[in-house]
């Protein structure tokens, strides 16, 4: 699937690439907006990102030309903005149709998760066979995890980063998270989902950077629990 790309400039070009990288994508770039659009059915993109500092009219041309015929939902555009894009602007923007409204130097690790959501809806690996939605949490989304039960009974306050039904990733400044061992079950987990509080039992998966949980089950019907509110919040 391709992400269409088109950014006259190079600035921050390759922080975009780093960052959107492990989505999948096979990223196609046009410097000129008029060639992007004369390419469009060519190319059949899976999501659009246009930079509003390279093109402070022309974006909105762009855009009203790929709605004709794209939904949000079947393509989405992202608009990133340089420090002159104004309220009005993004006000516009979202009138047309745009999905979202980044800042193009991805300094914000808020503007960052965005991102990655908008996006992630549209990457390959969302529609592989078998595949669950992965979701990048943002700070007002009230996910929070609490790993009980390590050595030294240790309360584990997690940051949740991503989640999905199946599982989730977190990175844990305290120092007892380092004993946390490949395939061992966590059976003392409390996640917060909204006004929820579960308790699933948790397998670690992976302990680099950061620490990979799957569900490996949960009481009662907190699963239905969590699916609804997994829904309820990133399916808008």
């Amino acid at each position: 699937m391709k992400l269409l790309l088109v950014l006259g400039s190079d600035d921050h070009y390759d922080t975009f690439v780093q960052t959107v990288a492990h989505l999948g994508y096979e990223l196609i770039r046009y410097r000129h907006v008029l060639k992007a659009m004369d390419n469009i059915d060519e190319v059949d993109p899976a999501a659009i990102v246009i930079s509003a500092r390279d093109f402070p009219r022309h974006w909105k041309i762009l855009v009203q030309f790929v709605r004709h015929e794209r939904t949000k939902e079947t393509c989405p555009i992202i608009i990133l903005r340089g420090e002159s894009f104004s309220a009005e602007d993004t006000s516009k923007a979202f009138f047309l149709g745009v999905n979202g409204v980044i800042g193009d130097t991805l300094e914000r690790e808020e503007e960052v998760s965005r991102l990655n959501n908008i996006l992630g809806s549209s990457a390959p690996d969302a529609h592989a066979p078998g595949q669950t939605p992965r979701f990048f949490v943002e700070p007002w989304n009230r996910i929070s995890l609490l790993v009980a039960g390590l050595s030294g009974e240790a309360l584990v306050i997690g940051d949740v980063k991503t989640i999905s039904s199946n599982g989730l990733s977190f990175i844990s400044e305290h120092p007892q998270i380092k004993t946390v061992q490949l395939h061992q079950e966590l059976t003392e987990c409390s996640l917060r989902a909204g006004d929820s509080i579960l308790s699933p039992v948790c397998r670690v998966t992976g302990t680099d950077k950061n620490i990979s949980l799957e569900f490996v089950s949960f009481p009662g019907d907190e699963q239905s629990a969590l699916n609804r509110y997994l829904e309820e919040t990133f399916s808008k």
